[in-house]
């Protein structure tokens, strides 16, 4: 008689949810007592700045959400659209609190990429989640009344997407597309991202019904949107900022003589000409849009009421246009000595140092302003949005606290800001070891390197190129150049490789004991 004995089961799984469970745990041990200590600082900086930071950005996403019936001239509505949809619980607090779960959303989207698509171990792939996690910046900014945390989120989610799934059907396509469209309605930076899924898919080979669903399911809603400003504005676009943006990128080296500008035949080109010689004018673009205040500058000749018009985004478009065809080098000079501002060692004040201070922890409480907004006040549309925004006696009037700074909380995250941070030659250590990585897999024309290192580049160089360099723009670009750094050192570096058997005392490409069996172990090329 002959008994057959069952194959023993190994690895079988713990059953019961709380055996998975703390299974779950023990195998993400590294990762989660990392994503602990991150929320736990979150928590510490919503008691110290309670309820929310404020950017002068701000008000203008406020005066949205309180007033939906009208799109922005300036910028996209998408982030308005957010605040609307937490308005009913009429606290900033709380858009804070979902703001700092979406960083921690996007260190979770790198560290599961990282482990269940490339393999990387627990703790490499923690390592690559460090930066958004602890980065007292990227907090900072996260508290912030901002788009920049939810437009990061978005970004990561897609290339998160795209890279998790090697062959995409046309269902996941319209996902992509439906999130780019998201991305593009909260910066306008979005659109660029989609052309460059879609010229990464077709790279890859994905066939035409996944990309040709991708850009339908985001031209959709653009389109849309579109539709909804020029029955606001008059124009069929996003906004009536870009041409007036490219204005500021030109208005350091741009030269009316070099343009041909002739004031007999171009006279709205020539009001927009700049006195000041180059040599003498300020260290930057910003005070030739915002600030109106002298120096030589033009643009608010046209009076304050015309600055984001459809006529005067146009002629200033055409200004800019004719400035860059001009002077080449001048354009090329300026962009690049704005996108290496982001790979400083330390933060040098720019573009000025209250802009500058918008991105530190404050030392006091917050004042609204009383600027003019669509229908009434800066400060009186953050008071709709939230009346628990208490008021203080200031100079004999009552003015809106939209910050109250509590120590020793506060305190904490000021000392906090003081040391942890990514310097910005580290971020340009993580680009070059990305740049490595899609520069070895040049037969499969970059790999999967290839979609986060352009994604991260193309945000680090876009705003250099058409607007000017600020220290927010180079935080969404961070996970992305963790996420191609990781990837491109996932099978470890080439020259470490014989390091291990060295300090175990054994000499490298030594043959195994007798009795012992050597097993190479499997490697995924991808």
């Amino acid at each position: 008689m002959v008994t057959v004995a069952e194959r023993p089961c190994l690895d079988e799984p713990p059953s019961g949810w709380r055996a998975r469970l703390l299974a779950f745990v023990r195998r993400h041990r590294v990762f989660l007592a990392a994503l602990a200590a991150a929320f736990a600082l979150r928590l510490v900086t919503m008691i110290g700045y309670g309820p929310a930071l404020w950017f002068n950005d701000s008000y203008d996403y406020v005066s949205g959400a309180v007033n939906p019936e009208r799109p922005s001239a300036l910028r996209p509505n998408g982030y308005s659209f957010w605040l609307l949809l937490l308005r009913p619980f009429h606290s900033f607090g709380l858009v804070a609190f979902t703001q700092h779960l979406m960083g921690l959303a996007v260190a979770v989207l790198v560290y599961a990429l990282l482990r269940r698509r490339f393999g990387l171990p627990a703790w490499g792939a923690t390592l690559a989640t460090a930066p958004v996690l602890f980065d007292a910046y990227q907090i900072q900014l996260e508290h912030l009344v901002m788009s920049d945390t939810m437009f990061m989120l978005l970004v990561v989610g897609v290339v998160t997407l795209v890279l998790w799934h090697p062959k995409m059907s046309w269902r996941l396509g319209a996902v992509v597309g439906l999130l780019l469209a998201l991305t593009a309605l909260t910066r306008s930076i979005g659109l660029p991202i989609l052309a460059l899924v879609v010229v990464y898919l077709l790279v890859k080979r994905a066939g035409w019904r996944p990309v040709a669903a991708m850009v339908t399911a985001c031209a959709i809603p653009v389109t849309a949107y579109m539709a909804w400003f020029a029955s606001a504005h008059g124009n069929f676009a996003m906004t009536n900022s870009d041409g007036a943006i490219l204005y500021m990128r030109t208005a350091l080296f741009s030269d009316c003589k070099k343009m041909g500008v002739d004031p007999r035949e171009e006279l709205e080109l020539a009001l927009l000409c700049i006195t000041a010689p180059p040599s003498q004018r300020h260290f930057s673009g910003q005070n030739y849009l915002w600030w109106a205040n002298g120096d030589g500058q033009r643009f608010h000749a046209f009076g304050s009421g015309v600055t984001f018009t459809p006529e005067m985004n146009r002629v200033a478009g055409d200004f800019a246009k004719r400035a860059i065809l001009s002077q080449p080098g001048d354009y090329l000079a300026r962009v690049g000595l704005d996108f290496v501002r982001a790979f400083h060692w330390g933060r040098p004040r720019f573009p000025d140092y209250k802009t500058y201070l918008q991105y530190e922890f404050p030392f006091e409480d917050k004042v609204l302003p009383s600027w003019s907004s669509y229908k009434g006040t800066t400060d009186g549309d953050a008071q709709i949005y939230d009346p628990g925004l208490r008021t203080a006696p200031i100079d004999g009037r009552a003015k809106v606290v939209g910050t109250r700074v509590n120590d020793p909380w506060a305190a904490f995250m000021q000392g906090y800001q003081r040391v942890v941070r990514l310097p910005g030659l580290v971020l340009g250590v993580l680009l070059l070891i990305g740049l490595a990585g899609v520069a070895v897999r040049w037969r499969s024309l970059g790999g999967p390197v290839l979609l986060p290192w352009l994604a991260s580049f193309g945000l680090l160089l876009a705003p250099a190129a058409t607007a000017e360099f600020d220290y927010r723009y180079v935080l969404p670009a961070v996970p992305l150049a963790c996420l191609a750094a990781a990837i491109s050192l996932r099978h470890g570096v080439p020259w470490l490789r014989g390091v291990a058997p060295r300090l175990a005392g054994a000499r490298p490409g030594a043959r195994p004991a007798s009795g012992t069996t050597a097993r190479r172990p499997g490697r995924i090329r991808r």
